[in-house]
C-alpha cells in the first residue's frame, strides 16, 4: 500500500471499521499472490487520495482474513465491495478500470 488514506481491515476490525463507521467504505479484497490485484492496486490508491474524506478505503488480504471473505461470499479476487450503512451496495470482480470503481462511489452519494 503506497497511500496513506487506505486502512487496513482484518477479520478483528471488520465490524467496527467498515460497518458501524456510519461513512461510505470501499474493501478491496486482495492476495500476494494474485496479479489481477498487484494490477489493481494503483487505482485503489487513486481513489483512497482523490476521495479521502468522503470515504475510506480498506484493503483486506483474504488469506490472512478467511473469514470475512467468507461471510460476503467472495470467490474470485480482486473483488471491490462499497459499503454503506454497513451493507454492502455494490461490487465490482476483477481488475476493472478505475471509472467502474468510481462509478459504485457516484451510485452511492
Amino acid at each position: 500500500m503506497t497511500s496513506p488514506n487506505i486502512k487496513v481491515a482484518t477479520d478483528q476490525n471488520f465490524e467496527k471499521e467498515v460497518l458501524a463507521n456510519g461513512q461510505l467504505a470501499l474493501v478491496d479484497f486482495w492476495a500476494t499472490w494474485c496479479a489481477p490485484c498487484r494490477a489493481l492496486a494503483p487505482i485503489i490508491d487513486e481513489i483512497a487520495d482523490r476521495y479521502a474524506g468522503k470515504i475510506q478505503v480498506f484493503k483486506m488480504d483474504v488469506d490472512s482474513n478467511p473469514e470475512t471473505p467468507g461471510k460476503f461470499g467472495i470467490r474470485g479476487i480482486p473483488t471491490v465491495i462499497l459499503f454503506k450503512g454497513g451493507k454492502a451496495v455494490d461490487q465490482v470482480v476483477g481488475a476493472v478500470p478505475k471509472d467502474q470503481i468510481e462509478n459504485l462511489i457516484r451510485r452511492a452519494v
